[in-house]
């Protein structure tokens, strides 16, 4: 694929475009103009253009202290801490300290991709029934709103890692913007203004979590009003001040552990001082002539991405059409297969041997095509986790970077829920997670998300739980090309996998592919998923080859830049407000 079929060298507008006369093209003047700007005209939505470095997320504040970051001569990974850390204060629904995720490093000078893997864990004291009623039943209320919620976070530990070794400046100095806008305060948007209300009952139950996110006299805030957040800006500088430690040890851990202690929770000082992040390798697969590098266990997003694709290269998908009925059956048909053996296969990989090369092998993936129909929907009762070797939440969010010398960074991380478990440590200002819900309470049964975990995501001390997480870079020649990633809970693997065809498969530019409606499958329930902008004849076809279809919320939140000779082009996703793509 020619990266300028989608994206041109020269800015030029279109009331510039107007004036210069464009104003009817045939086919072969459109490839002419097309030839001569940055924006096509044929596009549907535009790029965000820079010359050195970008980058994208959800959050506008949070993007350009990163952008600052590289403008002051940080490289990618001195960007990605700084806008972690702003996440924190300014899109606390996800953004954290407290919680865990996964970061993709590409060293552009030795041509090497780091997986840093600084999920959380379970309390050392955590077994297998603790989510379990007097009868045996999984009690959600154990895992999402209770102190044994509460996973060891990873995330002030997986920053560290990553800047000391692959940054260039300081962690004060990466911090000290998220330091100033918790002290200072920041302005209350809609979308933040709207969350908090919305998930009050949740959050209010708290009183650590009330005196912060609701007003005195227990209303909630108004756009524009200002959120001061003392106790986090003094918990920051501990970090910008010890480090690691600052959080791990000593005045924060004593007050975490308290609070999840008064909470009925089992985590001790101990299991915080033992946190370790996991340097991994990274899965690696090829589609189309592209290396797709992604986040191995316990992520299932990097093994069942490369499945997916490995399925439909079999398939003329570009010559099918962009989300057209034939091609969008061939998408579901193969995510029923990567979602059954995700069920059976996927774990943490330091408990249960995962089969990292059957599943992403080409020849186990040609099998499986064999059994989906070309225009039949096969029950997903009939379709069961393959014959093989033997060996997440929706409010997660994601950001990429890249850097004038050709570093990127990929990074997704959560407190699982929208603002976790709704519990702030008393007097740290840090919200904690409920990542402990990701675990398979009881396996064989579904989680908050529908998905079906089996005995390799049963819980366990200090294991990690299952995530769905997949922070995503494509590689064309050796070198980043697309940096990308979501937020979704178990709709992030799709949602990676229908941006990255979007952009492979169809040719779009990045925006378009960020734009284009979405569909979900996986496996169990069996129906597809499906946004309200997915044409309504498209849908008629579909149900007519056997598929049950719902519609769905908006599905995601992808953060995504193009790297070309010309310069970087990047898209935040239109479905979350608040979000921004921005470069120098």
């Amino acid at each position: 694929m020619s990266v300028f079929s989608q994206i041109k060298p020269i800015v030029v507008s279109t009331s510039i475009a107007l004036l210069l006369g464009f104003t009817s093209l045939s086919a072969s003047s459109v490839q002419a103009a097309n030839e001569q700007s940055i924006y096509s005209r044929a596009a549907t939505a535009q790029p965000i253009w820079a010359e050195h470095g970008m980058v994208a997320s959800q959050e506008s504040l949070a993007t350009r202290i990163g952008v600052d970051i590289l403008k002051q001569g940080g490289n990618a990974v001195d960007a990605a801490v700084a806008v972690g850390f702003a996440l924190a204060v300014t899109l606390p629904r996800a953004g954290n300290i407290g919680g865990g995720g996964f970061m993709l490093v590409h060293l552009a000078e030795t041509n090497k991709t780091i997986a840093i893997d600084y999920r959380e864990t379970a309390p050392s004291k955590a077994h297998k029934d603790i989510f379990l009623d007097e009868k045996g039943k999984p009690n959600p209320k154990l895992s999402r709103e209770h102190g044994l919620a509460v996973g060891v976070p990873g995330t002030v530990m997986g920053f560290e890692l990553a800047l000391e070794k692959y940054g260039t400046m300081k962690l004060s100095e990466v911090i000290a913007p998220a330091i100033k806008l918790a002290k200072e305060g920041i302005s209350v948007n809609p979308d933040l203004a709207n969350s908090l209300d919305g998930l009050k009952r949740r959050i209010y139950q708290w009183p650590s979590s009330a005196k912060i996110f609701y007003k005195k006299n227990g209303d909630s805030f108004a756009v524009n009003d200002t959120l001061v957040q003392t106790d986090l800006a003094h918990s920051l500088s501990l970090i910008a001040t010890h480090g690691s430690k600052g959080f791990y040890e000593g005045e924060t851990a004593e007050k975490i552990v308290a609070s999840i202690k008064q909470a009925n929770g089992i985590m001790t000082l101990e299991d915080l001082k033992n946190y370790q992040v996991v340097e991994r390798k990274p899965i690696r697969g090829e589609y189309r002539g592209y290396e797709i590098v992604s986040m191995p266990p316990p992520s299932s997003g990097g093994i069942h991405i490369i499945q997916m694709l490995n399925m439909l290269e079999n398939y003329p998908i570009n010559e099918l059409g962009h989300n057209t009925a034939q091609t969008l059956h061939l998408m579901v048909e193969s995510m029923k297969h990567a979602y059954a053996d995700r069920s059976e296969y996927l774990g943490d990989p330091d408990f249960n041997p995962v089969p990292l090369k059957a599943l992403t092998d080409q020849k186990y993936a040609d099998s499986l095509v064999k059994k989906i129909a070309y225009n039949k929907a096969t029950p997903s009762a009939e379709i069961k986790p393959g014959n093989i070797a033997p060996y997440e939440s929706n409010q997660t969010t994601h950001y990429s970077v890249v850097d004038k010398w050709g570093n990127a960074v990929s990074n997704t991380y959560t407190l699982n829920f929208s603002y976790g478990s709704g519990l702030v440590a008393d007097g740290t200002g840090i919200l904690l997670n409920n990542e402990m819900d990701d675990f398979s309470a009881k396996p064989g049964t579904p989680n908050a998300f529908g998905l079906i975990g089996g005995e390799a995501n049963s819980v366990q001390g200090n294991k990690r739980p299952l995530s769905s997480m997949s922070p995503t870079i494509v590689m064309k020649e050796g070198k980043p090309f697309l940096v990308t990633g979501s937020p979704g809970g178990s709709r992030i693997i799709t949602t990676t996998l229908q941006l990255i065809m979007n952009v492979i498969d169809h040719k779009l530019n990045v925006a378009e592919a960020t734009a284009a409606p979405r569909i979900h499958h996986q496996w169990l329930p069996d129906y597809i998923g499906v946004e309200s902008s997915l044409n309504k004849d498209t849908i008629s076809l579909l149900e007519a080859k056997g598929h049950t279809i719902k519609s769905s919320s908006a599905m995601g939140s992808t953060q995504s830049i193009v790297v070309t000779e010309k310069g970087v082009y990047g898209a935040s996703d239109p479905r979350r407000a608040g979000s921004e793509t921005l470069g120098y």
